[in-house]
């Protein structure tokens, strides 16, 4: 049976049934007696604060939702990383964002529903959760080594920008494991999925044609469309339009489009800007070898031949007006890997390293600098230790996705499996040009969340899929 964009239903939104059971729920209703009592009181006690009252009841409201259907807050938190530009100012620089307040707000309301209700989470059920929280726990322990002056004549960062460069490793990791828990339904996946395209195909549609851009009233955030953005734009729609038979044909002309029109504008438009089309470009190579590994490696013999011939030409259109960009970044690396000598285990602690940095000359100069790595900012950070859990999560990642490949049905699921592998290698690439998986708080910083979490979000959504087809064959085997 065909499936068409249209005929998609969002499982999280009630049935009559369910709107009836509700009704008669007198906990639902309790629940919702005492939020009210909470809102009420809060407005007698702050009615100087209409902002805050206004962010209660939008809370409480999305509160009461979740409790009935959890599958709401991750198509909402794509959402709110695009689009909503709503932030809170921290009296620095950095503000926090709509996503990466829902983020953690969303763990903690699943978090307090599984205990209430006395259910059990099966942290060992997946290798790969298990690896993020890990990650997470070194970014901890990295967070409290640093607090200890590892360089003399320098100190460590202010306090408030260690705890954000340590939340973006919580928040995260905190976003994947809610994506791997909170997704039960491949309807769920799939709003998450067109969402995410629908609200794209905008923001392409406003690059190639500007002038629709004045007829259509919505805009993408700022920060919004970072590298790992363009990653998953190609890869999700370029997989529904290859091999997802069940999709009606104009639905896979549409994504495919999409797909060759983000590729331009990284090609064509932001020719300068790497991030942009290079690691789309490795992430739908992989897809397409993952998927048809014959395809695949015909196309790669023939690449990887010219690029060996012409290797000086291809370098020379590669890196066109980035060539100091290059020699500065492989200066910092080279600093970097002497300051991280200091404390190769545990790292120097979230955020730390980029003040102990001007006791080094950079091409002469003393000044605070990054490494627009990010494999190097997490060592940077958080060790040997967080960076050997961090390979650890792609290696499981990689593994289950292999798996998956052949497990799960032909059509949608399989389409995302193969989107996923060419993801998260598109993810490892955009890693080698800026702190696009983890942002550093000093770089690309909060803003930069609002892309990298689309990443952590639809990896999550893989191990999903891989509870869903479990559950799937116990049922079967039943």
């Amino acid at each position: 049976m065909n499936l068409s964009l249209p005929r998609l239903r969002l499982p999280v939104l009630p049935s009559r049934r369910e709107l009836w059971r509700t009704w008669h729920d007198r906990q639902f209703w309790l629940r919702v007696v005492v939020v009210l009592l909470v809102l009420s009181s809060s407005a007698l006690l702050a009615p100087r604060a209409p902002l805050l009252l206004l962010i209660a009841v939008a809370g409480a409201a999305g509160f009461i939702l979740l409790l009935r259907w959890p599958g709401l807050g991750l198509v909402g938190l794509i959402a709110a990383a695009m689009i909503v530009p709503f932030e809170i100012g921290t009296g620095s620089e950095s503000s926090l964002n709509a996503p990466l307040i829902m983020a953690p707000a969303l763990v903690g309301i699943w978090l307090l529903t599984t205990l209430v209700r006395r259910r059990q989470v099966r942290i060992l059920a997946s290798r790969a959760v298990l690896a993020a929280l890990a990650l997470a726990a070194s970014a901890v322990l990295a967070f409290g080594v640093g607090q200890l002056n590892w360089v003399a004549l320098a100190q460590p960062a202010p306090l408030t920008a260690q705890i954000g460069g340590l939340a973006l490793f919580i928040v995260s990791a905190a976003a994947f494991v809610l994506a791997a828990y909170q997704v039960k339904e491949m309807q769920t996946l799939q709003w998450m999925t067109w969402l995410f395209l629908a609200l794209a195909a905008l923001y392409i549609t406003f690059r190639v044609a500007p002038p629709v851009a004045r007829l259509i009233p919505i805009r993408l955030a700022e920060g919004a469309t970072g590298s790992l953005f363009y990653v998953w734009l190609t890869v999700l729609a370029a997989s529904q339009a290859l091999f997802n038979s069940t999709l009606r044909w104009w639905a896979r002309v549409g994504c495919g489009i999409l797909a060759a029109l983000t590729l331009a504008v990284g090609l064509i438009l932001g020719r300068s800007w790497s991030s942009g089309w290079l690691p789309p470009l490795v992430a739908l190579t992989v897809m397409i070898w993952v998927a048809r590994p014959r395809i695949g490696t015909i196309i790669a013999i023939p690449v990887a031949i010219v690029g060996f011939y012409f290797y000086t030409d291809v370098s020379s259109v590669l890196l066109k007006g980035n060539e100091y960009s290059l020699l500065t970044r492989m200066e910092a690396w080279s600093i970097l890997v002497e300051l991280i000598s200091v404390n190769p285990v545990t790292g120097l602690g979230p955020a730390n390293y980029y003040w102990y940095t001007p006791l080094y000359a950079i091409l002469g100069y003393f000044v605070q600098f990054n490494s627009h790595n990010n494999y190097i900012d997490i060592i940077a950070q958080s060790g040997l230790l967080g960076f050997g859990c961090f390979v650890w999560l792609v290696f499981e990642l990689f593994v289950l996705g292999w798996r998956l490949r052949t497990t799960v049905a032909a059509g949608f699921a399989r389409a995302y499996v193969y989107a996923a592998l060419g993801g998260l290698a598109g993810m490892l690439a955009a890693g080698m040009l800026g702190d696009w998986i983890i942002p550093f708080v000093y770089n690309i910083g909060f803003t930069g969340f609002r892309s990298s979490v689309l990443g952590w979000i639809f990896l999550g959504g893989l191990v999903a899929l891989d509870f869903m087809t479990q559950r799937k064959m116990r049922l079967s085997s039943d």
